[in-house]
């Protein structure tokens, strides 16, 4: 028995029985032309436009998450069918729709069957929506900058229907972040002049300033994606210099201290460090004589008659 599949046609024109299995006929294909049905044939099976028309993929055009905690992408769509338990498959991808990277994948075999996950990048997505109740929304965990991407959201049904839908303009992911010092150092350059570097992250991109002792107001600022860094060249005071990122969401401060060692500075502590040094050695001695008087345990040679008659030689 040959299955048929029903299409729809616009009045006042009734519908005609197509066949799935097999190529139809040509005297088939030649009434449905007159017909006015315009459909698509591929591999025996006649795919007609009433389904695409019925799809819907409703998706934010933009979405805010912060850096090191997790956000929600949420993806809703509509299909023309009014019941279908059949094998469903729910997709996310990212940078372009149908050719991007797949971070996240689920099966579901029926509507009583959880969506089961095939892939979850780092497994860092998990699926909020229940896909058969239309819904495809997903949470990101542990948000890092390469999460800063385009998503796409995409249903497959497949069994005794094969039908398909992908967001097209899908979802942009920004990021916010409070600044961080990541980095502070001061260095020597071979000329002997030295300079404090400090560089610091965020999203909008932090603005550093140094504070400390007096320094020349020659410095540089490098600036790159979420990450900046700025150098203070020439420092000529020693003590504490501190490096501050100020951006919407935050504050945060780094120091770092700075100490010139000097030839007169050297002397005065190699001093501190031998005279304690002599000062305990002399004690010691002294200690030590004591004692030996105290005892009479003195190790001195004794004289011939003091040691008492010596016995015959042999």
């Amino acid at each position: 028995m040959v299955k048929l599949h029903e299409v729809g046609i616009s009045p006042p024109h009734k519908c005609v029985k197509v066949p799935l299995n097999g190529i139809p006929s040509l005297q088939l294909i030649n009434r449905i032309t007159q017909l006015g049905v315009i459909g698509k044939l591929a591999e025996g099976t006649l795919n007609p436009a009433v389904h695409s028309s019925g799809w819907s993929v409703h998706v934010p055009s933009d979405v805010t998450g912060e850096l090191g905690k997790m956000v929600i992408l949420p993806c809703t769509f509509t299909h023309p069918y009014k019941t279908f338990d059949r094998t469903l498959t729910a997709i996310w991808r990212i940078k372009e729709p149908y050719n991007g990277t797949v971070v996240f994948k689920c099966i579901s075999q029926s509507t009583s069957e959880l969506c089961k996950t095939a892939i979850s990048y780092k497994n860092k997505y998990k699926l909020l929506g229940n896909p058969w109740h239309k819904d495809l929304s997903i949470r990101i965990d542990n948000l890092t900058w390469s999460d800063s991407e385009r998503y796409f959201c995409r249903v497959e049904l497949s069994g005794d229907i094969h039908d398909k839908y992908e967001s097209r303009n899908g979802i942009k992911l920004h990021l916010i972040a409070a600044p961080r010092i990541i980095n502070i150092t001061v260095s020597s350059n071979g000329d002997h002049t030295f300079q404090a570097r400090c560089t610091a992250e965020g999203e909008p991109v932090p603005v550093l300033t140094w504070t400390g002792p007096p320094y020349s107001n020659l410095s540089s600022i490098t600036s790159t994606s979420h990450r900046v860094t700025r150098e203070l060249q020439y420092l000529t005071h020693d003590g504490k210099y501190t490096c501050i990122a100020v951006n919407s969401h935050g504050r945060a401060e780094g120091a770092v201290y700075f100490y010139r060692f000097r030839s007169s500075s050297s002397s005065f502590l190699l001093i501190l460090i031998f005279v304690p040094l002599g000062i305990k050695v002399l004690i010691l001695l002294v200690i030590q004589v004591r004692i030996s008087s105290r005892t009479g345990e003195w190790d001195l040679p004794r004289s011939p008659e003091a040691a008492g008659p010596q016995p015959p030689a042999l």
